[in-house]
């Protein structure tokens, strides 16, 4: 069946072999946001938060989560990590992460680029809860994924 090439034929999980496949320039976008009480937002913007400056320490997380997908989503593989950007937008309500994962690889970094962004959230929650445990983590998603057979996606198009 078309789309289910991470089961055996008797229907078990199994890992897709890929090294058959030739390498191609791959990339990989995710975003997502984190809605902030205003005292929380506050406490982020001035540096003083309770835990320390959060959005270093959210960069630093990020880019480590995308180091070790492989070793938190079972059915991914290790992969090459080109390079690695995550990037913060200040909303009115809170903040908005982007994390974009290149490389050059025989298969694609888009669940790279979503633990990225999933663990920068979590750590700027983490780093913020003792203000406010009512944050809200939204709107985690792929926005664009490039190379490799299936081509080039960008959200909404």
């Amino acid at each position: 069946m078309k789309g289910l090439s991470h089961l055996s034929d008797s229907g078990e999980a199994k890992m897709v072999d890929v090294s058959s496949k030739e390498p191609t320039r791959r990339k990989a976008v995710a975003s997502g946001r984190i809605v902030l009480s205003p005292e929380a937002m506050q406490a982020l913007e001035s540096g003083r938060g309770p835990k320390g400056e959060v959005l270093s320490v959210a960069r630093v997380g990020a880019i480590s989560a995308v180091k070790r997908t492989w070793n938190t989503i079972p059915l991914c593989h290790p992969l090459r990590i080109g390079g690695i950007d995550v990037d913060f937008q200040h909303l009115s309500d809170g903040i908005s992460v982007t994390c974009s994962v290149t490389g050059y690889e025989t298969t694609g970094f888009e669940m790279e680029a979503l633990c990225g962004v999933t663990a920068a959230l979590l750590i700027v929650y983490d780093m913020t809860k003792a203000i406010s445990r009512g944050s809200v983590i939204r709107d985690v998603r792929l926005m664009e994924k490039s190379g490799g057979r299936s081509g080039h996606y960008i959200r909404g198009e």
